[in-house]
């Protein structure tokens, strides 16, 4: 059953009035994978727009922050944390991200790590694409979620 339709087939945000608060947490990951280049001029933080990592953090955490002014159904959820996590895999030349996203509320937060690691991810390669135009933004998934009446989730990698 899709709960984002009504009777009338029509868009409607989900009604959680009703529901529990319980406390949420989403993991999401996501990679950029950029030539060994530009992963080097990255590592020595040679890239001209500046830290590329100090701010695609901070873009990340905003992404969590606005999701729901741009996914139409989310609902505005109050966050309790974000954390955001880059490693730098030097010899596939891949930035892999994980945003961890928490909340105490009625319904889901899963969203907003993704939106966080995409927003990171658009971030970085806005960085460095007057460097490296063959990037690409790959495998953004959901790898764990507690909480909620559907219960907990952990992707097996």
């Amino acid at each position: 059953m899709l709960t984002h339709i009504d009777k009338k087939g029509r868009a409607k945000m989900v009604d959680v009035g009703e529901k529990e608060d319980t406390s949420r947490i989403a993991v999401a990951r996501g990679e950029v994978h950029v030539s060994h280049d530009t992963m080097e001029m990255l590592r020595e933080g040679k890239l001209k727009k500046g830290d590329v990592l100090s701010v695609a953090q901070v873009a990340g955490i905003m992404g969590a922050k606005k999701t729901s002014e741009i996914i139409p159904m989310c609902h505005n959820i109050f966050i309790t944390g974000v954390e955001m996590d880059f490693t730098l895999d030097m010899e596939n030349a891949i930035i892999n991200i994980e945003a961890m996203v928490k909340t105490v509320g009625k319904t889901g937060i899963e969203m907003e790590a993704l939106h966080a690691v995409s927003v990171a991810a658009l971030t970085i390669y806005d960085m460095c694409k007057a460097v490296d135009k063959e990037m690409t933004i790959q495998n953004i998934r959901l790898v764990k979620k507690t909480g909620g009446k559907s219960g907990d989730f952990l992707r097996t990698e």
